[in-house]
C-alpha cells in the first residue's frame, strides 16, 4: 500500500494488460487517441471496481500516475492495484483512493509497457486475475478471490477473524499459545464459544 488506511480495499477486478513497449509503436502522440487503451480503460472502469494492472512485474516505467489515479477516484473506483510501479507516489498517497504497488517509478509507461488489452484475464505479481474476481487489500497487501466462492471465502474469513480477536485478548491476558491456537485443548472450544456469547460476535 503507498499508505496505510483504516479500512480495507474491496472491490471487483477491472483488468489492463501491459505488454513490452515498442519504440514506433509507443511515441508521446498516442495519448492523442481516444480510444488508447489505458485512456479508454481509466474512462470505461466502473465505480466500484479496483483498476488492476499487468506490468509483468516491472516497476522501471510507471504503471499510472497521479493524473489517471485522480480520475479513477473522481469516477468512484475502490482502488488501483500493479505489479508495477506509480509516478506522483506521494500525490497518490494523499487522495482518497486505495493504491497498492512495488514501488514509485518516474518514467512515463510508454517508456517500456504497452497498453493492449482492457478487461481480460491477466497476471499480476504471478497471481491469475480475472475480471470480477474480488480484491481485497488491507494494509500488508492484496489478495485476489475467485469470485465463484467469494462467499464462501467471505464466511471463513469471518470466522477466522472473531476466533483470532478471542486469542489475541487471551494471549494477551497472559494464556499460552499451545493448545489455544490451533485449539487442540478441548476446553479452547469452550472458552471461545462462551467469550463469543458475551461479546455477541
Amino acid at each position: 500500500p503507498l499508505r496505510q488506511r483504516d479500512e480495507n480495499m474491496v472491490g471487483p477486478a477491472y483488468t489492463l494488460r501491459y505488454i513490452p513497449a515498442r519504440e514506433d509503436l509507443n511515441e508521446i502522440a498516442v495519448f492523442r487517441d481516444p480510444e488508447h487503451p489505458q485512456r479508454k480503460a481509466v474512462e470505461e472502469a466502473p465505480s466500484g471496481a479496483v483498476m488492476v494492472f499487468d506490468s509483468r512485474k516491472d516497476s522501471r516505467a510507471a504503471s499510472a500516475g497521479a493524473i489517471l489515479v485522480t480520475r479513477l477516484m473522481v469516477r468512484g473506483l475502490e482502488g488501483v492495484v500493479t505489479d508495477g510501479g506509480f509516478r506522483d507516489s506521494p500525490e497518490i498517497a494523499a487522495l482518497d483512493i486505495h493504491a497498492y504497488h512495488e514501488r514509485p517509478s518516474a518514467p512515463t509507461n510508454l517508456t517500456l509497457h504497452q497498453a493492449l488489452d482492457i478487461n481480460v484475464p491477466i497476471g499480476c505479481g504471478d497471481v491469475a486475475v480475472w475480471p470480477g474476481d474480488i480484491l481485497v487489500g488491507d494494509g500488508d497487501g492484496v489478495m485476489v478471490i475467485p469470485r465463484d466462492i467469494v462467499d464462501e471465502v467471505a464466511e471463513d474469513a469471518v470466522e477466522m477473524t472473531v476466533f483470532e480477536d478471542f486469542v489475541i485478548e487471551k494471549v494477551a491476558e497472559g494464556a499460552e499459545v499451545i493448545g489455544l491456537y490451533p485449539p487442540t485443548n478441548p476446553d479452547t472450544q469452550k472458552a471461545f464459544e462462551a467469550w463469543r456469547a458475551e461479546k455477541g460476535r
